[in-house]
């Protein structure tokens, strides 16, 4: 049957919930069960496609009003604690990319989750509810859907707001973009890796002085003394030498030189005790559990997509996973796409 053939809108919702939550085949068989009717995952395919691509087409009109300085209206109150966090995900493509011989693709992810702060000392801060965005379109794109979705959640009302992220090379450009004067704050655990892969790039692997030299510097770090930390990192630096152009990115001279330059440009990003007094999270596992929970969906090593068919599910994926009620209230609200068009 063609993806015109029409839904009724509850029909719509548990096709569209199956879409979201499994591949196409298994939701067929489900759904094959349940209506009593013989389909096909490639039935369930298009109708899923169809259904995400009107999700995707409003969040898109959403963006346009925003860019056009026409804000969103707030669903969410307003919030003590609002934190915003990205990241990035995989996916498979059907045809290999011409530059890197590789199907695997990276899908972009904002989780906007409310808090309650803690009180800096035993009380830690309790996250409340948390919604998403995804897409598998370039930065430039993705920006303006967290900054969207943001201002739903009342990022203009907020009466605190963190941009917490590991540092990346695409996200601090987008958080500049998006979110420039509020607080940043880099990931405590991403930055202890870093701390740890210098201290192997500085003594070597198997070496008994890697882990003192480690934990030394992460409990600099902790302390927030970021300046002490850089000192160390420039010394073992220069000891080594810089890179050499033949020197892969795993080779010391080249971690050791980049890291340098990591926390050189994140140290106003880094000032743990300060975050930790305020009661704030210094860690980005709500991003990154999130990622996890869309990889779910579109990761498998037996999926393959292109670019048309995957946005729309990542638009589905994200209704269904957000805490707030709002698949709920879209289905609630909404005719069968058949009925809209």
């Amino acid at each position: 049957m063609p993806a015109e053939v029409p839904l009724t809108s509850h029909a719509a919702e548990r096709l569209s919930r199956e879409a979201a939550v499994q591949g196409f085949e298994g939701a067929a068989k489900a759904l094959s069960i349940d209506w009593q009717k013989q389909l096909d995952g490639k039935q369930i395919e298009r109708w899923g496609e169809k259904l995400g691509v009107a999700l995707t087409v409003e969040r898109d009109a959403g963006v346009l009003k925003l860019q056009e300085g026409k804000h969103p209206p707030d669903l969410a109150g307003d919030p003590a604690l609002l934190v915003i966090e990205v990241d990035g995900g995989r996916w498979q493509g059907r045809e290999k990319n011409v530059e890197t011989g590789s199907r695997w693709r990276e899908d972009k992810v904002c989780a906007i989750a409310t808090y309650l702060p803690g009180d800096g000392k035993d009380r830690e801060p309790q996250r409340l509810l948390t919604t998403y965005t995804a897409t598998v379109r370039n930065t430039e794109a993705f920006g303006p859907m967290c900054r969207l979705e943001a201002e739903r959640r009342g990022l203009r009302q907020a009466d605190q707001v963190l941009a917490l992220a590991d540092g990346g090379n695409w996200i601090d450009p987008l958080l500049e973009r998006e979110f420039r004067g509020y607080v940043r704050i880099v990931d405590w655990r991403h930055a202890q890796e870093h701390l740890y892969d210098c201290a192997k790039a500085a003594t070597g692997p198997d070496s008994p002085e890697r882990v003192p030299l480690a934990k030394k510097m992460e409990t600099l770090l902790w302390n927030g003394r970021v300046r002490k930390v850089i000192a160390i990192l420039t010394e073992q630096s220069q000891r080594v030498g810089p890179p050499m152009e033949q020197d892969g990115p795993d080779h010391p001279r080249r971690v050791l030189h980049q890291n340098v330059g990591y926390f050189t440009k994140h140290q106003e990003h880094m000032n743990y005790p300060e975050y930790r007094r305020r009661g704030w999270p210094i860690g980005s596992g709500v991003v990154e559990a999130g990622v996890k929970q869309f990889n779910k969906r579109v990761k498998g090593t037996d999926q393959f997509w292109n670019q048309e068919g995957i946005e729309p599910i990542l638009s589905l994926r994200a209704l269904w996973l957000s805490q707030d009620d709002r698949w709920q209230r879209y289905w609630a609200s909404r005719p069968a796409y058949s009925r809209a068009a």
